[in-house]
C-alpha cells in the first residue's frame, strides 16, 4: 500500500522519509500528483492544518495521507509565529530575514523570558475520515544570536537545553532523537505497524 506524504518541503521529506524507513508502506510524495493544487491553510491550529491537509490529499489521491503542520511558539510573543511559521513576513521572505524580525521583536524581553517550542501536529486520513492524529512537542528557547548551518527553518535560533546548542548546531539523527517531527512521526510509525491500523 502506499502511504502519502503531503508536503513538498524538500528538508521535511527527508526527515520524514528517514523516520519512517522500513514501514510495510511504500512512502510516496505529493510528486507523483503534480496537477494537484495545494489547499489554502485556514485552520487557527496547527491540528486544524493538519486534519485539514489529510482529508483534502486523501480525498484527491484516494489513497493513505500522512501530512502534518508544524511551526514555532515564542511566549514572549504570544506564540507567534506559531500556525504563520512558514509566512511569516512572506512566504518568500527568507529565514535569516525572519530570524532579525523575531529578534527586533524581543529586543526588550530578557533571554530568561525567550521561552519557546517547536511544535508538530499531525493526521493520517483515507476515505473521508482521519483514523489517526497525534502531535509532537519540543521545549527550549530563542538562542541569543542565530548559530549553525544544519537542519533548516527556525533550527538555528532555537536553543535546545539539553544539548546546550541549537538545533542549526545538532547533528541530524540527534535532532530526530527529539525533536517535535521526530516524536509525531515515531508515534506514526507505531500505529502503522500496530493491529489497529485500517488495511483498506
Amino acid at each position: 500500500m502506499q502511504l502519502v506524504v503531503a508536503t513538498t518541503n524538500p528538508n521535511k521529506v527527508r526527515e520524514i522519509r528517514t523516520l519512517l524507513a522500513g514501514v510495510r508502506f511504500e512512502v510516496v510524495t505529493l510528486d507523483r500528483w503534480p496537477d494537484i493544487v495545494a489547499p489554502e491553510e485556514t485552520g487557527r491550529t496547527f491540528d486544524e492544518n493538519a486534519r485539514q491537509k489529510a482529508l483534502y490529499y486523501a480525498d484527491v489521491t484516494s489513497a493513505f495521507v500522512v501530512a502534518e503542520d508544524s511551526g514555532l511558539e515564542i511566549d514572549a510573543l504570544d506564540g507567534a509565529p506559531g500556525v504563520e511559521s512558514a509566512r511569516y513576513a512572506g512566504v518568500d521572505v527568507p529565514y535569516p530575514a525572519k530570524f532579525a524580525l523575531i529578534y527586533d521583536a524581543l529586543a526588550s524581553v530578557p533571554q530568561r523570558r525567550r521561552s519557546a517550542r517547536f511544535v508538530c501536529a499531525l493526521a493520517l486520513a483515507q476515505g473521508g475520515r482521519v483514523v489517526f492524529e497525534t502531535r509532537g512537542t519540543m521545549e527550549g528557547e530563542i538562542a541569543p544570536q542565530p548559530k549553525g548551518v544544519g537542519g533548516f527553518g527556525y533550527d538555528p535560533i532555537f536553543f535546545y537545553p539539553p544539548y546546550g546548542r541549537t538545533l542549526g548546531e545538532a547533528t541530524p539523527d540527534e535532532k530526530a532523537a527529539v525533536s517535535h517531527r521526530g516524536q509525531a512521526f515515531r508515534a506514526l510509525r507505531a500505529f502503522l505497524e500496530s493491529d489497529s491500523m485500517p488495511k483498506t
